[in-house]
């Protein structure tokens, strides 16, 4: 089968990412005796340097990795939690029924910084200085604008010059959104990095490590924060001005946090995820709704193959909207839902027309939480609108607006060490920049609901239920395949399809990738203005027209999306001879896989 680009094979390494810069910086790291720990660190901050519009140093991520020397597999969750002030009260105080998309009032703890050093602390084998030097050095020197930055500044640039006004010295050199190409710097957030490296001061790598963290939470880069969010009010998605809630405290009191995956065994396959605080046991749910179907008789391009999955992807999501939520303060009944009987009860729902109904499971003792989330649900409409709403990229995917993009990045090295992991947060265009850091905070609380007794209720010291969801697969036990994709609600989605191809068709990494891709929209929407859209399917146009005729007819309403658009899958997965594997997907040629 014809591949876009050869699937890379080695035995000392490969790095995967959103960006090719980010790639070869991972890789930098493998060839200069790091693991894929380092590497990961020193790519993760490399992707807020160029692919800024979708990741920052105030963002999140999420972390799924395996310790060939431990023979741990577990998460590292870099999701910070909403700040003190932020109740529901305090939001219906200021005549607010949603959390904005955009501005200080949505920000959440940044838990990325954190997390990126707790990884490199507890696992990796470079120093600070080694890790950051890359991203400081694209900082400094500048490094080619994506056409997708410039366009994302461009659309902000009066915005920025009239409402956030600490945004366009770093973002408009010379007053005006840089052209595509173009080479770009950010010298401010340069300084801040310089700035916590002498902060870390001499000694080990591991007092350095923990002195940057406080730095950052506890100290300059806390107290600039604090600072700004409390200094004056500004626009956001809502049409009107807010100050932040976020503070110093809040920073000084939160720790990412390890904890064990969710699991799912499937065909001689073990599917490690997220707990409920994010998306990723959808994918585990869907994929015990679909273990009943021969889905290896089917074609991958199959319009019946397409059917059922997109079927049991409604149902796994309306299970979302209704149960996830944060465990530590919501009860989630993981157990229930990924109970083998569940599951049948649950595929006896999909039939042969499309559902156009939003159907959670009714769990005993649940019912009201059920009737609670339902009646909330609000239907795409004209609501849409306002300043940076949502996530910011991948807009021509869906009929409404802006659902959703971020990063990510696999690395395997040759050790068997595995790190899987999906930045996002701290977009440019959805916060004002924080005066003299250079980058901006995090929106994540958007995804949080202003209505009483849902999961995804908000509540101070709570995580947000996240979309961000890589994956690590065991493969009869043996730790095997990371991948992992930005893009919103679809993130699980993509996913779930590439590892139906690569476990019942027996695709290779990048003839799984290149394969084209579909979702659904059918459930309530994780960003603002959080809209549901029953029936809707999205699929890239390269499916063919009788295809998409096939699936009209069974009752779903397809909306196209051109070729080559849909996604931006990585994957690396490591042989039980082995040898290593990696891909990258075309859409959008940015993302590239390298390795040897």
């Amino acid at each position: 089968m014809f591949t876009t680009r050869p699937e890379i094979r080695g035995t000392f390494g490969t790095v995967t990412s959103t960006h090719w810069i980010a790639s070869q910086v991972g890789m930098a790291m493998l060839e200069r005796g790091g693991n894929a720990f380092d590497a990961a660190v020193a790519a993760g901050f490399t992707l807020q340097v160029v692919e800024p519009h979708l990741c920052g140093p105030a963002g999140e991520v999420p972390i799924l990795f395996h310790a060939a020397a431990s023979g741990h597999t577990g998460v590292l969750c870099g999701q910070g939690t909403a700040p003190a002030a932020a109740s529901i009260g305090r939001f219906r105080d200021l005549g607010l029924d949603l959390v904005p998309g955009s501005g200080l009032i949505a920000a959440v703890v940044p838990g990325a910084f954190g997390a990126w050093m707790r990884l490199l602390l507890d696992h990796g084998t470079l120093r600070l200085a080694d890790v950051l030097e890359p991203a400081i050095h694209y900082l400094e020197a500048g490094h080619p604008l994506l056409p997708g930055v410039s366009r994302a500044l461009a659309e902000l640039e009066q915005a920025f010059h009239t409402e956030w006004p600490s945004s366009a010295p770093v973002w408009l050199p010379g007053g005006k959104a840089p052209p595509p190409h173009s080479l770009f710097r950010n010298p401010y957030l340069a300084a801040t990095y310089r700035r916590i490296l002498r902060e870390a001061g001499e000694g080990s790598r591991e007092q350095q490590i923990l002195r940057a963290h406080d730095a950052w939470y506890k100290g300059f880069v806390a107290e600039a924060i604090d600072g700004f969010c409390a200094h004056e009010p500004l626009m956001d998605a809502s049409g009107r001005r807010h100050r932040g809630l976020l503070t110093g405290a809040d920073m000084a009191g939160w720790q990412p946090t390890y904890e064990q995956p969710v699991t799912l065994d499937y065909h001689g396959w073990t599917l490690c995820k997220t707990g409920p605080w994010g998306q990723g046991p959808v994918l585990l749910q869907a994929l015990d709704i679909l273990r009943g179907f021969d889905l290896g008789a089917l074609g991958p391009n199959d319009p019946d193959f397409i059917h059922l999955v997109l079927e049991a992807i409604k149902l796994a999501f309306a299970d979302r909207e209704a149960y996830y939520g944060d465990p530590d303060f919501v009860d989630v009944p993981l157990g229930l839902l990924l109970d083998p009987a569940y599951g049948v009860a649950r595929r006896g729902l999909i039939g042969d027309m499309a559902s156009h109904e939003l159907r959670p499971g009714r769990l005993p003792g649940y019912g009201d939480q059920v009737d609670r989330m339902l009646a909330g649900v609000r239907m795409a409409g004209s609501t849409a609108g306002g300043l940076g709403i949502g996530e910011p990229t991948m807009a021509h995917l869906r009929p409404t607006v802006k659902p959703g993009d971020t990063v990510h990045l696999d690395v395997i090295d040759r050790f068997g060490n595995m790190v899987s992991a999906t930045p996002s947060g701290g977009w440019p265009q959805s916060s004002p920049t924080i005066p003299g850091l250079g980058f901006a905070l995090n929106t994540r609380a958007q995804m949080f609901w202003l209505e009483e007794g849902l999961p995804g209720s908000l509540a101070p010291g709570k995580r947000p239920r996240t979309t961000l969801t890589p994956t690590l697969a065991l493969k009869e036990g043996r730790p095997a395949l990371i991948c992992g994709t930005p893009g919103g609600d679809q993130q699980d989605q993509w996913q779930l399809i590439f590892l139906l191809r690569r476990i019942h068709h027996g695709l290779g990494l990048q003839q799984g990738i290149d394969m084209p891709l579909f979702h659904s929209v059918h459930f309530p929407a994780s960003f603002f203005p959080r809209e549901a859209m029953l029936g809707v399917a999205v699929l890239e146009e390269s499916f063919g027209p009788d295809t998409i005729a096939e699936l009209r007819r069974r009752g779903h309403q397809v909306e196209i999306a051109p070729p080559w658009s849909a996604g931006r899958l990585t994957a690396a997965e490591r042989d039980a001879d082995g040898i290593l594997r990696a891909a990258a997907t075309p859409r959008l040629m940015q993302a590239y896989a390298v390795g040897r």
